[in-house]
């Protein structure tokens, strides 16, 4: 990250862990760059299950989706980080001076050289949420979420945004969600959109239903869902130029964009367009714009 993009830039990093960093960690990662460093460490109300959540359900759902082969299937600490992600991050001391933020996952990889300011992009063009890589959710998963959503929107229609982008996460006007959602791995985004009053309550009703213990409810479709109802779709992004690889999906840009970002991923090898990808629906969502 700091090759590709920020030994340009020296935007400053904060780093949050539900346990301090060790000083040979802080050593260690202030060798990689000159730019800014903040450490902090993540309230333990906002990280740890809390005391309503009936452990003895929680405790029988993991049971039954380890059965199932699901990933991180009986892991509450990925829970832990899912509810976090969703709803306190942009809270934290630390980030209260920022609006925009990238997030950065370990064991990720950045292909391209990227010569111009993503966030300068954001700001100028009124973008709220930006994405590499889109695809479709366990549905084992978030078996209720949808229920909750259409909840929350019946009762809240004011929040809705005009032209929004729910052509990209229901094939049918809202009556199914289809599972698609942005891979939250990887996000710019505007943290005004989730500080915002229509974020606050959703994830407060979302929180009430206690379904990231309960089942596994990820960051990635809450923000996903969110992104698509809240905002318009032309406030969203795909960050095309931005070769980008987590675990086993990768985005390798193609034609000019490859050339121009000095890249060394295979344009052939991304997952784009392949099965389980979410991203010709976001596409389709300006092909009939005017």
């Amino acid at each position: 990250m700091e090759d590709r993009f920020n030994r340009k830039f020296g935007y400053p990093w904060v780093f949050l862990n539900d346990e301090p960093f060790t000083d040979e960690f802080k050593r260690r990662v202030r060798i990689l760059t000159d730019a800014p460093l903040h450490f902090g460490l993540i309230p333990a109300t906002h990280w740890y299950q809390p005391d309503w959540i009936d452990e003895k359900k929680a405790t029988e759902s993991r049971r039954r989706m380890k059965q199932k082969g699901i990933i991180y299937a009986d892991s509450v600490s990925y829970r832990n980080m899912c509810r976090y992600n969703s709803g306190f991050f942009y809270h934290h001391e630390l980030l209260k001076p920022y609006r925009y933020y990238w997030r950065v996952e370990p064991d990720v990889k950045f292909f391209c050289d990227l010569d111009y300011d993503p966030f300068k992009f954001m700001e100028e063009n009124n973008k709220v949420y930006s994405f590499t890589i889109s695809l479709l959710e366990w549905e084992a998963t978030i078996s209720t979420l949808w229920k909750a959503v259409t909840e929350f929107t019946t009762a809240n229609p004011q929040y809705l945004a005009e032209d929004n982008a729910l052509g990209f996460i229901s094939d049918n006007g809202g009556v199914k969600y289809n599972l698609c959602h942005f891979w939250s791995n990887f996000e710019i985004a505007d943290m005004e959109l989730w500080r915002s009053e229509a974020y606050e309550e959703f994830f407060m009703h979302l929180e009430s239903k206690g379904g990231f213990y309960y089942e596994r409810w990820g960051d990635a479709p809450i923000h996903s869902i969110a992104a698509a109802l809240f905002a318009r779709k032309d406030q969203l992004h795909f960050f095309s130029d931005i070769g980008y690889k987590h675990e086993w999906f990768q985005h390798c840009p193609k034609g000019k964009e490859w050339e121009r970002g000095k890249c060394s991923c295979d344009p052939e090898d991304t997952f784009d367009f392949r099965k389980n990808s979410c991203l010709k629906r976001f596409n389709a969502l300006f092909e009939s714009s005017p």
